[in-house]
């Protein structure tokens, strides 16, 4: 939890550190082990990308087979570890949506077992230890609001179950949860869309297209349950344009030291929009997720920051 350099009112959750590199790795940790445990040998995911690199990991350290869907350009470093780590990969010509639709039909055939998002039990208990750590964090104390950007959603209703688990061990102390801000690219905002018009759930999102790869999930399989989270937390759903994203990217990295992930810069950025709007003011206690390192878009932000290795001479 890293206290913002210009604002100490400010937190960055920071997932970057996690093994690799990403929030997945809590969600997958905890579904590999419990495949382990219930003896399964072969697991399927669909992913926008850093999915891919979690289960592969683990399931090298489970000696669990692992078979791997991804659009085919998502980041370069998500396809690379997912083959160092020995994982089947198949890129696929489209978006997250294609290949889960692949993983569901071929599933049964092929003997695998599904670990997409909230399609077995314990990815959303892993997440939701980021919960528990930043009410620990910050004195046993809720915070006025918690930035969380959503393609998936599982880690904001992780969260939201720890909140309540740990007001019936009485660890928090007493005071209202914090507004669940969820944040999404204006070029992929399904549930943003759905709250501004009071939805329970989403329509696929057409065309989704931005540099946040974490992002472009054209349907939340939770959509319903982010809703209402959104709404009993009297939170807001916040889409940001990828030129601004790309700015509060290169803000933070020169400013505050921290190179934060597209997604993380979409929080990041939806902050600073709130704060003009004045639906948050500066003093209020806030944390922002920045759900991954910034090294493992290397390659879309080079081309966003229109970056290319110099020649030599």
């Amino acid at each position: 939890m890293l206290p913002s350099r210009r604002n100490p009112s400010l937190y960055l959750k920071d997932e970057g550190a996690n093994p690799t590199g990403t929030f997945k790795a809590r969600g997958l940790a905890m579904a590999v082990t419990m495949a382990r445990h219930y003896g399964l040998k072969k697991l399927a995911v669909p992913s926008a990308g850093n999915a891919a690199g979690a289960l592969a990991a683990y399931a090298a350290a489970a000696r669990i087979e692992a078979e791997i869907f991804m659009p085919s350009d998502v980041p370069f470093a998500n396809y690379v570890e997912a083959v160092a780590y020995g994982a089947r990969v198949t890129l696929v010509n489209g978006l997250i949506s294609d290949c889960g639709q692949i993983v569901a039909e071929r599933k049964e055939a092929e003997g695998w077992f599904d670990v997409s998002s909230l399609k077995e039990p314990f990815r959303v208990e892993g997440k939701k230890t980021m919960g528990y750590e930043l009410v620990e964090q910050l004195g046993w104390e809720y915070p006025e609001a918690v930035f969380y950007p959503t393609g998936g959603g599982v880690g904001l209703i992780g969260m939201w179950k720890a909140f309540g688990e740990m007001e019936e061990l009485g660890w928090v102390k007493p005071g209202p949860r914090p507004r669940m801000i969820a944040v999404q690219s204006a070029g992929c905002a399904p549930v943003v869309k759905a709250f501004e018009h009071k939805e329970s759930s989403c329509e696929p999102w057409k065309d989704a297209a931005t540099f946040a790869a974490g992002l472009r999930v054209p349907k939340p399989y939770a959509d319903s349950i982010i809703l209402e989270i959104l709404g009993k937390s009297g939170g807001a759903a916040v889409a940001v344009p990828d030129d601004q994203i790309l700015a509060s990217l290169s803000d933070w990295a020169r400013h505050e030291g921290i190179f934060l992930s597209p997604e993380g810069a979409t929080a990041t950025a939806a902050y600073e929009h709130l704060i003009a709007t004045g639906l948050l003011k500066t003093g209020d206690r806030v944390v922002i997720f920045n759900t991954g390192s910034g090294l493992k878009y290397t390659d879309l932000i080079a081309e966003a920051m229109g970056i290319s290795r110099p020649s030599t001479t």
